[in-house]
């Protein structure tokens, strides 16, 4: 399984999902937009990145990928089926998605109030999404990429 993390804003969000991503078996992570990563623009390491990550950047394989779009179609081409964890009128429960292969699936979390980009939405596969029982209808991303990672591992 494969992830792609397209303009999450916060280094802390995006410094969990490595951390669990490591404890999933993640095999890979793409980093799209403005998602931050393990060094800063000046090449430094992100002290607020490795203080939550715990070092997981060091084990889990990464890139950024400056086109999401380009990005999905390229995967698309490899053979990957490429999910976006969104909430939309089409997107499937979480449950009740059954991929072919772990191996060749990829799921995409978007931006923390704006969720997936319309245009990579709509250059995904299809959607999955967790079924909300409360009054919010929203987990925060760190927390819906763990469940949805642990559920697929």
């Amino acid at each position: 399984m494969r992830v792609i993390l397209e303009n999450i804003r916060s280094v802390h969000n995006v410094g969990s999902m490595f951390r669990t991503a490591d404890g999933a078996g993640v095999e890979k992570v793409y980093l799209s937009g403005f998602t931050p990563d393990v060094f800063n623009r000046l090449g430094e390491e992100r002290n607020q990145f490795t203080k939550v990550s715990l070092g997981a950047e060091k084990f889990i394989e990464w890139e950024r990928a400056e086109d999401t779009v380009a990005l999905i179609k390229k995967l698309q081409k490899e053979g990957f089926k490429v999910i976006a964890v969104e909430q939309t009128k089409a997107a499937l429960w979480h449950t009740d998605f059954k991929p072919e292969s772990l191996n060749k699936t990829v799921f995409v979390f978007g931006h923390e109030v704006d969720g997936v980009s319309k245009d990579v939405l709509e250059a995904c596969d299809g959607a999955i999404m967790i079924k909300m029982r409360g009054q919010k209808k929203s987990l925060n991303v760190s927390v819906a990429f763990g469940i949805i990672v642990y559920h697929y591992a």
